[in-house]
């Protein structure tokens, strides 16, 4: 089961693990991007750290608030499209104190396709969305928290490998096409660090 303590605990190790991944995210972002998609993530996950305090046992209105404090610190397209995914999933749980993890595929889903409206892209443009695709799909039909946190992992880390050799077709990357045939995508990389750390496996 998901509840406030549940969340509490993934924003802690998630805002830990940006701050301690944002060297090797920027590096990465750098040669594809702007180069500050650690700032990015480790900025709005301070933002939303300092509001643990006063985060509410509705899931709903705590992810909602999640969102906002992310965008406010960010103008980045990541940082909008994370905090598209989070109002998604805060949207799907309002009023609700807590929900199981065979709802997580179904959630992952909610987010997958608020951030391709919003960017306005298509699956296999090697982006977050895929890999939010391939997590959605393996942690379908799974109630065990264990099987589900599991499985997500593995589909995050799976994808970002899957697409190395792919050239980029969406946002800036795709400037670079060919010399992102040979790179892992910034934000899938982001998307496995983020998966790693809410599970608990940094």
């Amino acid at each position: 089961m998901i509840d406030r303590a549940a969340l509490l605990g993934a924003i802690g190790r998630l805002a830990a693990a940006m701050e301690r991944e944002a060297p090797a995210l920027n590096e990465i972002d750098g040669a594809l991007g702007d180069g500050d998609l650690g700032i990015t993530m480790t900025r709005g996950m301070q933002a939303v750290q300092q509001g643990m305090a006063e985060m509410p046992a509705d899931l709903g209105q705590a992810l909602l608030r999640c969102a906002q404090a992310f965008t406010k610190t960010s103008g980045s397209s990541y940082g909008t499209l994370f905090a598209t995914g989070l109002m998604a999933v805060a949207k799907a749980v309002k009023g609700r104190e807590s929900f199981e993890a065979s709802e997580v595929s179904g959630l992952i889903a909610a987010a997958r396709d608020a951030m391709q409206a919003r960017g306005k892209a298509e699956l296999g443009g090697k982006t977050v969305l895929d890999s939010l695709d391939a997590m959605a799909k393996a942690t379908a039909g799974l109630s065990d928290p264990a099987e589900v946190a599991c499985a997500a992992r593995e589909a995050a880390r799976e994808a970002v490998e899957a697409f190395r050799e792919r050239p980029a077709t969406v946002g800036r990357a795709r400037i670079f096409a060919e010399k992102s045939r040979t790179m892992r995508d910034p934000g899938m990389l982001a998307m496995t660090r983020i998966v790693e750390a809410v599970t608990g496996e940094a």
